[in-house]
């Protein structure tokens, strides 16, 4: 359930389920997902998913370069793509993972193992410079910083934006990872 509440300069809107109060369309938001997935249609399944995103009040800013990445987690198992994608809304933190969720589930996302194959992954990174710890959802992503396939796509596209955490800037962290796994941009 959610309520709308306003001062003279701002409107915000009220998430019950984690007692925040949020800025809302007058003040976008913006936002870094990661979209991943080993698929053979992945780059088909992003741009579905993209169109999905600006169908419910996301405007993309700024999409990085498609990044291959051999497999974190469980090797056995094809390349991932990976996309960082810049955007913008109105809508709150929870409200746009249960959108992501609803998109990962239309484009056929079933999830069975974990770090596994899958046909679309969408992780929120960043959101402004918010600090959630909530079982259903950390911002910033908690292990962002530690692996290169989100780095360099995040680079990209925004290499100033400070880690909310770390208080660094993504070049920095970037810089500083310690991530062996081969990640290269992809050509066409």
């Amino acid at each position: 359930m959610r309520s709308v509440i306003c001062n003279i300069t701002k409107m915000y809107t009220y998430n019950w389920r984690t007692q925040y109060f949020y800025p809302m369309a007058d003040n976008p938001n913006n936002v870094i997902v990661m979209l991943g997935g080993n698929s053979t249609n992945t780059r088909l399944i992003f741009m579905q998913a993209i169109d999905l995103l600006i169908q419910e009040d996301c405007e993309i800013r700024s999409k990085s370069s498609l990044y291959e990445t051999a497999p974190w987690g469980i090797q056995n198992q094809s390349n991932f793509l990976n996309l960082a994608v810049w955007i913008k809304t109105s809508l709150n933190p929870f409200d746009l993972l249960d959108l992501i969720l609803k998109i990962e589930n239309l484009l056929g996302r079933v999830r069975t193992i974990k770090n596994g194959p899958r046909i679309i992954d969408i992780d929120i990174l960043l959101f402004n410079q918010l600090i959630i710890n909530e079982p259903a959802l950390q911002i910033p992503h908690p292990r962002m910083h530690l692996r290169r396939f989100n780095l360099l796509p995040l680079n990209e596209i925004a290499p100033f934006w400070i880690h909310p955490v770390l208080n660094q800037e993504v070049s920095e962290i970037l810089s500083n990872c310690t991530d062996s796994l081969e990640v290269k941009v992809q050509i066409s």
